[in-house]
C-alpha cells in the first residue's frame, strides 16, 4: 500500500543554504530507491529554520529499506551538524483501508 513519509528538521541559524543543498542530494539519492514516488520539500511560515520533507512511497517496505540504506544514513549524520535536535520521520498509510 502507497505511504507517506513525513520527515521534521530544525536547522541552525545560518544553515539553510547547506541545507538546501543536502536537501536536493537526498532528493536525487531517494529518486534511485525502489519505490520512490515523488516529493516536495516545504518550510516553515512561523519558523523559516523548519523543513518538513513529504515523499511518497509504493510500500512501507520500500521506506524502510531506503531509510535503513548506508546512503541515506550517512547523508542523516551530516544533517545532524547542521540541526536543532535530531530529524523526525513517520509514515502513513494513505485512505483508510484496512490491511
Amino acid at each position: 500500500m502507497t505511504v507517506k513519509v513525513i520527515i521534521r528538521r530544525r536547522f541552525k541559524d545560518g544553515n539553510l543554504d547547506k541545507a538546501s543543498t543536502m536537501l536536493i542530494q537526498a532528493r536525487q539519492n531517494a529518486m534511485d530507491a525502489q519505490g520512490y514516488i515523488a516529493s516536495e520539500t516545504l518550510r516553515g511560515c512561523e519558523d523559516p529554520n523548519e523543513i518538513l520533507v513529504l515523499s511518497m512511497w509504493q510500500k512501507k517496505e520500500d521506506w524502510d529499506r531506503y531509510a535503513n540504506s548506508d546512503v541515506r544514513m550517512g547523508l542523516e549524520q551530516s544533517f545532524s551538524e547542521i540541526m536543532e535536535g535530531p530529524s523526525q520521520s513517520i509514515a502513513y498509510e494513505l485512505g483508510m483501508q484496512k490491511k
